[in-house]
């Protein structure tokens, strides 16, 4: 009966973590000595960093989806002439997994009624995933300076369910922090 309660909570720790890894992991970077109220324009810069990596439509997916971060935020979209430029790089790389379980019986399933010597085995779990990263640069134009950086990193299983709703979320959350709030623009 401890071997039985044992295993389902060692399933259940399992169903935990994997459902709990898939999250969007954050990063964010800025130049501190910058005050990012002067910037009041922007413009998407370099494109084909991202093509490689993901399909077309998911492309136009995160483009819409920066262009209403950004102007959402209180900055204008202009092509001829931005403050700012926006890059997007999207990196996948194929990864593989692997975890082993330890047994251990010691004597007969049986007990009391038989003996015997103690059986250890091990079950071996490998996994294979694409690990996702997308990069968002906010450069400024004239000096070709790097100004912020934001990564959102999540492992991929599968396709997205519900892309026109799960990229912008993404996007959002990956600029959630941008502009910073820092000494110069608070």
């Amino acid at each position: 009966m401890k071997k039985i309660a044992a295993l389902v909570v060692l399933m259940f720790t399992i169903i935990i973590a994997w459902s709990c890894g898939s999250s969007l992991k954050v990063q964010t970077d800025y130049d501190k000595s910058v005050d990012f109220a002067k910037y009041k324009t922007f413009a998407i810069y370099n494109a084909q960093n991202i093509h490689d990596a993901i399909s077309q439509m998911n492309q136009s997916r995160v483009y819409n989806a920066i262009r209403a971060e950004m102007i959402k935020k209180g900055f204008a979209e202009d092509s001829t002439s931005p403050d700012m430029l926006v890059n997007t790089t999207a990196v996948l790389k194929d990864r593989t997994s692997a975890s082993s379980i330890d047994y251990y019986n010691y004597g007969s399933m049986y007990r009391p009624y038989t003996w015997g010597p103690g059986v250890s085995y091990s079950t071996y779990d490998v996994r294979h995933y694409k690990d996702g990263s997308l990069i968002i640069d906010v450069v400024e134009t004239d000096s070709k300076k790097l100004l912020w950086q934001g990564t959102g990193n999540k492992e991929i299983d599968a396709p997205l369910k519900d892309p026109d709703t799960q990229v912008p979320k993404g996007i959002a959350a990956i600029m959630k922090n941008f502009p910073p709030k820092n000494k110069n623009n608070e």
